[in-house]
């Protein structure tokens, strides 16, 4: 298969749904993707949507965005443009939608990549561009938000995120660390073998249950500074 693409149907009334609409849809595309040589990875079903719904009340056509941003396949085969959406300023919308994420359209019926259509229109790539400054905008500002929310759990709490530490895992073997390490006052420090050996002869262990070297130990006391 030269290509993998995503199927998307849509029928927007019960009758639709009970009938014959998905299956006929279905058939076009995979005729179609068979003649081009392209794989169906998945087809997704829009079921009792209006054609007039933009992207935002289209349950599956989310779902599909949202498997397409996990993994490498870009395209995505409908029958017609009248199954991506009956008005013509919706199906604009959608594929300004799509070509601002790198995902390319193609119409099983006329074999036309729509995408490259509207790339090659200047006004309606210049909608691409600025769709796509939009997105990044809103992924930046989302981003910062989050990292906002930990900061400030961070400092209320101590700790946001991550595998918990010894303090909350293990207690008494930091107590033993910080006893075995600390320098007699007329004596010297035990080194990290030592002090390694030591815990393995008291029966400790780390939190993944593995005995004690010098390297863990060296790697645990420099996670706690």
């Amino acid at each position: 298969m030269k290509h993998t693409a995503y199927g998307y149907l849509r029928v927007s009334s019960k009758g639709q749904i009970d009938g014959h609409g998905l299956d006929r849809q279905l058939d076009v595309i995979q005729g179609y993707a068979q003649t081009a040589d392209i794989g169906i990875v998945k087809v997704y079903r829009e079921e009792g949507v209006s054609g007039t719904a933009d992207e935002t009340d289209r349950p599956s056509f989310q779902e599909m965005i949202a498997d397409i941003l996990r993994n490498g396949t870009r395209m995505v085969i409908v029958e017609g443009m009248d199954r991506l959406a009956r008005e013509y300023r919706i199906q604009e919308t959608l594929l300004i939608y799509l070509a601002s994420k790198g995902i390319t359209l193609l119409s099983a019926r006329t074999g036309e990549n729509v995408t490259e259509a509207v790339n090659a229109d200047p006004m309606k790539k210049a909608l691409v561009q600025i769709q796509g400054v939009f997105s990044e905008l809103e992924k930046n500002m989302l981003v910062k938000k989050l990292r906002s929310a930990r900061e400030k759990v961070r400092q209320e709490r101590g700790k946001c995120e991550g595998r918990k530490g010894y303090r909350e895992l293990a207690p008494d073997t930091l107590k033993a660390i910080q006893q075995l390490r600390r320098k007699p006052r007329n004596g010297k420090r035990r080194t990290y073998r030592q002090t390694a050996n030591m815990l393995n002869e008291k029966g400790y262990r780390t939190c993944d249950g593995k005995a004690f070297n010098t390297g863990n130990l060296r790697q645990m006391l420099y996670r706690m500074k």
